[in-house]
C-alpha cells in the first residue's frame, strides 16, 4: 500500500499535462481534484512535505522512474499546460527492473530480434504482394532504372518508390544484387519493425518515466501484425517506423507549449513525415493530420502548431519527395498519378479491392487477433483512461488513434495491417492505464475476458500446429509443435496471472508466450508446410527437367508472383496454344533450357496443341500443392522437349 507521502507525488507528471484552452486562467498548483501537486511536461513534481522518517527507498525508486525525460517549459502561463493530477501509483518490481533506463532498450532490441528472426530467412515468398515488391526492386537492380517502377513488363503505379529504394540497397549492400535472396529484401521491413519499437519507447518517454515507456514498447514488439510485417518485404513495417517518429516529434512540441522549438525536433517532424510520403503516399500526412486536428478540437488551442514551422516544413517535404514525383510523372506523362491516385486510393476508398471488401467495424473485431496480445490488457486500461481523461497521454494517445481508426472503418477495402500505425499509440495508451491500476486487480468479469483472450490465441495455434500440417497431408513438425504447445501451457499461466491479481503483472507471460508462439510457427511450423510452397518446388522441378542452372519457362495456369521472383524475370507466362508454339520453336542456343509448366486443367490443351505442332514432349515431373490465395489444389505437370 502507498504511503502517504507516495500518495501526494504525482507517478507520471506529464501525464497530468493537458494543455489548457486559450483564454483560460490555468488551475493552481495543488489544485486538482486529489489535492496532488501538478507539474508542467519536462519538471520534476513538487515535493511533498518531508516525514520525519523520510520516503523510503522504494518510494524514492518509484518516483525517479515516472518520470518523464526533460523537456522544454511553457513559454508563459496562457500557453502553459497544467491540468489534472495523474494517477498515483507504482510500477510492479519486475516493471522498474528492465524498464530502468538504458535497459530498456536493451532489451527492446533482443526482445524484437527474438521475435522477428525465426523464420525470416526460412519462409519462402509470401503470394502476393510481397514477391511484388521484391520483384520490383530486383527488376530495378537488373535494369539500373531507379525510377520506374515494374512488375515484368507492367507499370507497378500504386506506391511511391521509398520502399524499392530501401529494397534495392539492401541487395547492394550485402553484395548479392539482383539475385538477392528474398530475406534480403526484408531487411528494410525489420529495421523498420526495430525502429518503430525503440520510437514507441521514445514516444512515450515524452510523457512519462522509463518503465510505462517500456511496457509500451514492449506491446508493440510482440504484437502479431508487427511480427508479420516485420518478416514481409513490403511497405507497411518501414511506414511504422515513419509515422512513430514523426508522432513523437509532435508530442514534445504539444507538451512543451514554447513558440520555438529546438530544431532537432522540427527536423525530426518533418523528415520522418516526407519519408513516409516516399513509403505510402498519403497515410503518414493522414494520420499526422488527423491527430493535430484532434488535439486542436480537444484542446482549443492552436498557437503551438507556429512551432511546427509549417513554411520550414513545406519546404522540406518539397526536397524530399518532389524530384521523384515530378521525375515519374513527366517519364509516365501523368499515369503514375493516375494510377497510385485514381485507381489505388480512390478505389479503395469506394469499393473493396482485390476481394478484400468489408463492412465498418471490421477492424475493431480483426484487432482482437491482429494486436494480440494487447487487446487483452487494453481492455484493463479503458477505465482509468476515461477517469484520467484530461491527463495529456490519453489526450495524445485518444487524437491518434480515434480520427485515424474512424476513416479506416469507412474506406471500403479492408486489410489487417491498415491499422497498424495506429497500435503505438493504443500501446501507450495502455501502459498508462496498467500502471495507474498497478496494484488493483481488474473486476472479475473484466479478468475473466481478458484471461480467455490470453489463452486463446495460443490453444487455437498450439492445436493448429499439429492439425493443419496433418490436414495438408504432411507430417507435423515436432519442434514447432513442442513449442507452440509450451507457448499454450504460458498462456494459461498469464490467463490465471490476470485472475488472482493486478493485470500488469501478466505482462511478462504473455510476452513469453508470443516469443514461443513466434518460434514455433515461423521458425518450424510454416517453413514445413511444403504443400502451401508450391513456387519455390516448381522452380526446383523446372531447373531439374531443363538440365541448366536455370531454366527458361512458360508457365500456364500458374502466375503467382512468388514464382517469377524465384525464377526469372522473363518467365513467360501465357495461354496453353501459346506455350506449345513456343515450344515448338527451334532452340535459339544449345543446350535446350526451355520447359513448360502447365496446370492440369490446361494441360489436355496444351498437349493437343502440341501435338498438332509436330513437337515431342517428356513429362519430368508433377508438382502438387495448395494455392495459398484461395485454398485450390493445384497439380503442375513440368515438360521438356525431346525431338522436333
Amino acid at each position: 500500500m502507498a504511503s502517504e507521502d507516495t500518495q501526494k507525488t504525482p507517478a507520471d507528471p506529464a501525464q497530468a499535462s493537458a494543455p489548457v484552452p486559450e483564454g483560460e486562467q490555468a488551475p493552481e498548483l495543488g489544485a486538482g481534484p486529489q489535492g496532488a501537486p501538478e507539474a508542467s511536461p519536462g519538471s520534476l513534481p513538487e515535493q511533498a512535505p518531508e516525514q520525519a522518517s523520510g520516503p523510503s527507498p522504494e518510494q524514492a525508486s518509484a518516483a525517479e522512474a515516472a518520470q518523464p525525460e526533460p523537456s522544454p517549459q511553457p513559454a508563459n502561463d496562457e500557453d502553459g499546460t497544467h491540468g489534472a493530477p495523474p494517477p498515483v501509483a507504482t510500477p510492479p518490481r519486475w516493471l522498474r527492473i528492465f524498464g530502468h533506463s538504458g535497459i530498456a532498450e536493451v532489451l527492446l532490441i533482443v526482445v524484437t530480434l527474438a521475435a522477428f528472426l525465426p523464420g525470416f530467412w526460412t519462409v519462402p515468398p509470401l503470394d502476393r504482394d510481397e514477391p511484388r515488391f521484391a520483384q520490383a526492386s530486383k527488376q530495378m537492380l537488373e535494369t539500373g532504372n531507379y525510377s520506374d517502377i515494374r512488375f515484368q513488363q507492367e507499370a507497378r503505379y500504386k506506391k511511391p518508390v521509398g520502399i524499392y529504394w530501401l529494397q534495392a540497397a539492401a541487395a547492394k549492400a550485402t553484395g548479392y544484387g539482383a539475385d538477392a535472396p528474398i530475406w534480403v529484401y526484408r531487411l528494410p521491413s525489420i529495421i523498420g519493425a526495430i525502429l518503430a519499437v525503440l520510437l514507441t519507447f521514445w514516444t512515450a518517454r515524452a510523457f512519462t518515466g522509463p518503465p510505462q515507456a517500456f511496457l509500451a514498447a514492449l506491446f508493440v514488439a510482440v504484437a502479431v501484425v508487427v511480427g508479420v510485417e516485420a518478416r514481409l518485404a513490403k511497405t507497411d513495417a518501414m511506414l511504422l517506423a515513419t509515422i512513430v517518429a514523426s508522432q513523437g516529434a509532435l508530442a514534445r512540441i504539444w507538451l512543451s507549449g514554447k513558440a520555438r522549438q529546438p530544431l532537432s525536433l522540427v527536423l525530426t517532424f518533418w523528415i520522418a513525415l516526407g519519408l513516409g510520403v516516399l513509403i505510402k503516399g498519403p497515410v503518414a500526412p493522414m494520420i499526422v493530420g488527423l491527430t493535430i486536428l484532434a488535439l486542436v478540437a480537444i484542446t482549443r488551442r492552436v498557437r503551438w502548431l507556429r512551432s511546427l514551422r509549417p513554411l520550414m516544413g513545406l519546404g522540406i517535404l518539397v526536397v524530399l519527395v518532389a524530384p521523384w514525383f515530378v521525375s515519374i510523372g513527366i517519364a509516365t506523362k501523368g499515369a503514375f498519378f493516375q494510377e497510385a491516385l485514381g485507381r489505388d486510393l480512390i478505389g479503395k476508398l469506394g469499393q473493396g479491392q482485390e476481394s478484400h471488401g468489408a463492412p465498418p467495424l471490421t477492424h475493431l473485431a480483426a484487432m482482437f487477433g491482429t494486436f494480440w496480445p494487447l487487446p487483452a490488457f487494453l481492455l484493463a486500461a479503458i477505465a482509468p483512461a476515461i477517469r484520467n481523461r484530461r491527463a495529456a497521454t490519453v489526450q495524445f494517445c485518444v487524437a491518434w488513434v480515434v480520427p485515424s481508426w474512424i476513416v479506416f472503418e469507412l474506406v471500403a477495402t479492408k486489410l489487417p495491417h491498415y491499422t497498424m500505425p495506429l497500435l503505438p499509440g493504443l500501446a501507450i495508451l495502455t501502459a498508462f492505464g496498467l500502471v495507474a491500476t498497478a496494484e488493483a486487480a481488474p473486476r472479475r468479469w473484466l479478468a475473466w475476458i481478458m484471461a480467455v483472450l490470453l489463452a486463446l490465441v495460443p490453444l487455437v495455434l498450439a492445436v493448429g500446429s499439429a492439425a493443419g500440417p496433418i490436414y495438408l497431408g504432411v507430417s507435423p513438425s515436432p519442434p514447432g509443435v513442442v513449442l507452440c504447445v509450451l507457448a499454450a501451457i504460458v498462456g494459461l499461466y498469464g490467463a490465471r496471472a490476470v485472475l488472482r491479481g493486478a493485470a500488469v503483472n501478466a505482462v511478462p507471460r504473455a510476452v513469453l508466450t508470443t516469443l514461443l508462439l513466434y518460434a514455433g510457427v515461423w521458425g518450424f511450423v510454416m517453413p514445413a508446410l511444403s504443400p502451401i510452397w508450391v513456387s519455390p518446388r516448381l522452380a526446383e522441378a523446372a531447373d531439374q527437367a531443363s538440365g541448366c542452372a536455370k531454366a527458361d519457362i512458360f508457365s500456364v495456369g500458374f502466375n503467382e508472383p512468388s514464382f517469377i521472383f524465384l525464377t526469372a524475370t522473363d518467365t513467360k507466362l501465357g495461354n496453353p496454344d501459346a506455350a506449345a508454339t513456343w515450344i515448338a520453336q527451334p532452340a535459339t542456343m544449345m543446350p535446350d533450357c526451355r520447359v513448360v509448366a502447365v496446370e492440369s486443367r490446361y494441360e489436355g490443351d496444351f498437349l493437343d496443341k502440341a501435338k498438332a505442332e509436330g513437337v515431342a514432349l517428356a513429362l519430368s515431373s508433377r508438382v502438387e500443392g495448395v494455392n495459398i490465395n484461395g485454398g485450390r489444389k493445384l497439380d503442375i505437370a513440368v515438360y521438356k522437349r525431346t525431338g522436333p
